[in-house]
C-alpha cells in the first residue's frame, strides 16, 4: 500500500530542523566511540539517522533544506570535536546527502510497501530485510566513496583502507538505526487510523498486556534479562575465553521467542554493550591493536547480530501471517463449501420435487443426472441409447436412435415441444410425453444434452374428448339448421301467394336474413366438422379470397346490428389480395378483429371501419382501422396477452382472450400482428399472412 502525504512548507522546515538536531547528536555520539586520535569510530549511528531522515522527508516540500542542513550540521560538529577539518566535514556532509538519497531511492524501488519507501508497512518478511540490506549496502558504498574522495581532496592521500571501514560502519548503522526507524515510523503513521490517538494506543497496549498470560510475561522478562546478562558476561570476561560469536545464541533465542520490537531493543542493547566494553579495552575485541581492524570486527559482529536476529524474527512473523491467512482462507473455503452444499441440496430438492422430468445426458450417452419424475416417465435407464422403453411417433412408427431428441441435442439442435409415445416393456399402457432438449457445450468441444419431459397424456386425452364432443355437437346442430331452412322455405312459399303489402315485404326481408344467418351457421359447423375430422393441430392452409370473406363478415355484422336495433357499422373495404390460410381460423381472426372494432366504439358514434391490404413479396399485410375509443397508452403490446382487458372499468364486457386468440392464429400462419393508434382517432390493427400460392405452413 502506497501513501501520499501532503506536507505544508512550515511543517517541512520544522521536521528538517528536528532531524538536523537528532543527526547532530548522532554524529557527536559516533565521535565519542573513536578509539584513537585519527578518529576511527567503532559505530556511526549518524548513517542510520540519515537514512531515516531522507526516507521520512520523501514527500517534504522543502527537500532542499535537508540537503543544506546535513553538511552544515556536520561542519558545526567540528567546533566540538576539532576533527576533521571544516572542509572535510562539508565534503563528508555532501557524501551523507548522497548516501541518504541513494538509500531512499533504492528502498523505494525494491520494497515500495515499506514505510519511508512510499508505503506505510513495517518489515514483515525476510524479503523486506534483504531489500533494506541491499539498499543499505548500495547507499553506504556511495557514501564511502564520497568520504574517501573527500579525504583525498583535503589531505592529498587516498586512504583505501578506510573504504572498507566506512562501508561496514555505515551499513551497520543503517541496519541498526534504520530498522528501528522503519518500525517506529510505520507505527506512528498508522496509530491514528488503528487506535484513534496516542491514548487509544496506550489503552490497546495495556489491554494486550492484561490479556497476556503470566507465563508469557515472565518469559519476556527472563529472556531479555538473561540474554543481556550473557552478553555482559561475555564481553566482561571473554578476554580469556574468546567465545563472543557464540553469544549469538542469545540473539537467536530473542528472535524466535519474542516479538520483533523487542528484538530491535535487544539489538540496541547489544550494540551499547559491545561498544562500551571495547572502548574500555575489555571484551573479546580489545586485544586487537589495529584501530581500523578492531572497528571493522566490531561492526561485522553488530551487523551479524542485527541481520541474523531480524532474519529469524521476520521469518517467524511471515510464517505466522501465512498461518493466519491460511486459516482465514480455510474458514472461507469451509463457508463456501457449506454454502455450495446447501445450494446443491436446495437444487437437488427442487429438481426432485418438480413434476416434470429432468435428464442430463453426456456425449457418450451416459445419464449423469435424472430426477424421480424422469425415471417414472422414461424408465430407470443408465444409457440413453438403451432405455428398455420404446420411443414411438404418435402414428406408432418407432424413433431411430439418431432421431431421438437427446441425440439431436448432442448434435447441437434445440428441440422444442416434440410429443413422443413412450411404450414400456411388455403390454403395459404407454403414455405421451412432450420433450424439450437443448445442447450443453463442454470444454472439449462436444455437447451434453439437457432434456425436460412432461407427461401430456391426460392433456391429449382431454383434447381428444373435446374434439369428439365438438364433432358430436356440430352434427347435432345441423338438424335444427335443416329444420330452420325448411320452415323458412315453407313460409316464403306461403307468403308468395299473398297480395303485395308493406308488412309482407318486411316479413320476406326477415326470412332472407334468417336464411343468411342459417347459411353462416352451417358454414361454421362445416368448418368445425372438418377440423374435428382432421384430428390434427396443424394449420390446413388453402388459398382464400380475403375480399369475399371480409365482405361476408361485414354483412353478418350489419345484419346483427340491425336485428339488435343498433346503428349499422359503415365498412370501407379495399382490394384485398388472396392469402394462403386456414379458412376457419382466418374467419375467426377477421371476425374477432372486426367485432372488437365495432364493440369498442363510443356511445352515439356510428362504427366506421376501413379494411385495406397490400402484398409485398410473399406476404400480405392487412390493416383494420376504426374510429373507436382507442388503446390506452403503454398497452399496445399487452392487449395481446391472455385475459388482458384494456378498458376493464368502461362498461365494455369481454373475457380478455379475443386478441390473444388473434395473435395465436396469426403466429400459427407465420405472421405478426401489432396495434397502433389511428391518426384520425381510434385504433389500427396490422397483421401479416402468407400470400396465396405458398405452402409449408
Amino acid at each position: 500500500m502506497k501513501v501520499a502525504v501532503t506536507m505544508t512548507y512550515p511543517r517541512s522546515l520544522a521536521r528538517t530542523a528536528l532531524f538536523a538536531i537528532v543527526y547532530g547528536a548522532a554524529v557527536l555520539l559516533g565521535w565519542r566511540t573513536a578509539t584513537d586520535a585519527a578518529g576511527i569510530a567503532l559505530v556511526w549511528p549518524a548513517a542510520g539517522v540519515t537514512a531515516i531522515w531522507f526516507c521520512a522527508q520523501r514527500h517534504a516540500r522543502a527537500r532542499w533544506a535537508d540537503a543544506v542542513a546535513l553538511p552544515l550540521v556536520l561542519a558545526a560538529t567540528t567546533l566540538v570535536t576539532k576533527t576533521p577539518t571544516l572542509l572535510a566535514a562539508l565534503l563528508f556532509g555532501i557524501g551523507g546527502v548522497l548516501q541518504g538519497t541513494v538509500f531512499a531511492l533504492l528502498l523505494a524501488r525494491w520494497r515500495p510497501s515499506l514505510w519511508g519507501a512510499g508505503g506505510i508497512a513495517p518489515m514483515r518478511a525476510p524479503r523486506d530485510l534483504w531489500g533494506m540490506l541491499g539498499a543499505a549496502i548500495g547507499a553506504s558504498a556511495c557514501g564511502s566513496v564520497a568520504a574517501v574522495t573527500g579525504e583525498w581532496l583535503t589531505t592529498g592521500r587516498l586512504p583505501w583502507t578506510h573504504l572498507g571501514l566506512y562501508l561496514t560502519q555505515r551499513t551497520t548503522g543503517i541496519m541498526i538505526i534504520g530498522s528501528v526507524g522503519v518500525f517506529a515510523g510505520a507505527a506512528l503513521t498508522t496509530v491514528t487510523a488503528r487506535f484513534g490517538s496516542a491514548a487509544g494506543w496506550l489503552r490497546h497496549g495495556r489491554a494486550r498486556l492484561a490479556a497476556t498470560s503470566r507465563w508469557r510475561r515472565a518469559e519476556y522478562v527472563v529472556i531479555l534479562a538473561g540474554t543481556t546478562a550473557v552478553y555482559l558476561a561475555g564481553f566482561g570476561y571473554t578476554d580469556r575465553l574468546p567465545l563472543s560469536f557464540a553469544l549469538l545464541g542469545g540473539t537467536v533465542l530473542v528472535a524466535t521467542r519474542l516479538c520483533t520490537p523487542f528484538l530491535l531493543l535487544h539489538n540496541c542493547v547489544v550494540t551499547v554493550i559491545a561498544v562500551r566494553y571495547t572502548l574500555d579495552e575489555s571484551g573479546p575485541f580489545a586485544h586487537v591493536t589495529e584501530p581500523i581492524v578492531r572497528a571493522a570486527i566490531v561492526q561485522l559482529f553488530l551487523a551479524l547480530v542485527t541481520v541474523v536476529g531480524l532474519a529469524l524474527a521476520l521469518g517467524r512473523d511471515e510464517r505466522a501471517a501465512l498461518v493466519v491467512a491460511l486459516a482465514r482462507e480455510k474458514a472461507e473455503l469451509v463457508t463456501q463449501q457449506e454454502r455450495a452444499a446447501a445450494h446443491s441440496a436446495l437444487l437437488a430438492a427442487i429438481i426432485d420435487t418438480v413434476a416434470g422430468g429432468l435428464v442430463v445426458v453426456e456425449p457418450d450417452g451416459h445419464v449423469s443426472l435424472r430426477n424421480p419424475a424422469a425415471t417414472e416417465l422414461l424408465g430407470p435407464f443408465r444409457d440413453i441409447r438403451n432405455t428398455g422403453y420404446r420411443h414411438l411417433h404418435l402414428d406408432g412408427t418407432p424413433y431411430a436412435i439418431h432421431e431421438r431428441p437427446s441425440m439431436r441435442a448432442m448434435g447441437g439442435e434445440n428441440v422444442r415441444g416434440e410429443d413422443i409415445l413412450i411404450q414400456p416393456p411388455g403390454t403395459g399402457p404407454g403414455h405421451i410425453v412432450r420433450v424439450n432438449a437443448s445442447p450443453l457445450p463442454r470444454p472439449d468441444g462436444t455437447s451434453s444434452a439437457v432434456i425436460l419431459v412432461h407427461d401430456v397424456t391426460a392433456e391429449r386425452r382431454h383434447r381428444d374428448e373435446l374434439t369428439n364432443f365438438a364433432g358430436v355437437v356440430a352434427h347435432d346442430l345441423l338438424n335444427p339448421l335443416a329444420c330452420l331452412g325448411g320452415w323458412t322455405a315453407a313460409a316464403r312459399d306461403l307468403l308468395s301467394d299473398l297480395p303485395p303489402h308493406t308488412i309482407l315485404d318486411q316479413a320476406l326481408d326477415d326470412l332472407t336474413r334468417a336464411d343468411r344467418a342459417a347459411a353462416r351457421m352451417r358454414g361454421l359447423i362445416d368448418g368445425l366438422l372438418a377440423y374435428t375430422t382432421a384430428r390434427k393441430a396443424e394449420v390446413s392452409a388453402v388459398p382464400v379470397d380475403l375480399t369475399a370473406l371480409t365482405a361476408d363478415i361485414a354483412v353478418a355484422r350489419s345484419d346483427s346490428a340491425a336485428a339488435a336495433g343498433q346503428q349499422e357499422p359503415r365498412f370501407t373495404i379495399g382490394v384485398l389480395p388472396a392469402v394462403q390460410a386456414d379458412p376457419v381460423l382466418l374467419r375467426q381472426l377477421m371476425d374477432n378483429l372486426i367485432g372488437n372494432a365495432i364493440k369498442y366504439t363510443g356511445p352515439g358514434v356510428t362504427p366506421a371501419l376501413t379494411i385495406t391490404a397490400a402484398r409485398t413479396g410473399d406476404t400480405v399485410t392487412i390493416c383494420i382501422a376504426d374510429n373507436g375509443i382507442g388503446i390506452p397508452p403503454g398497452q399496445h403490446n399487452s392487449i395481446f396477452e391472455n385475459f388482458h382487458r384494456a378498458h376493464p372499468d368502461s362498461g365494455y364486457h369481454g373475457t380478455g382472450l379475443g386478441l390473444a386468440i388473434c395473435k395465436r392464429i396469426v403466429e400459427r400462419h407465420g405472421g405478426t400482428i401489432t396495434a397502433s393508434d389511428n391518426p384520425g382517432g381510434g385504433s389500427c390493427f396490422t397483421f401479416t399472412l402468407p400470400a396465396a400460392g405458398l405452402s409449408g405452413l
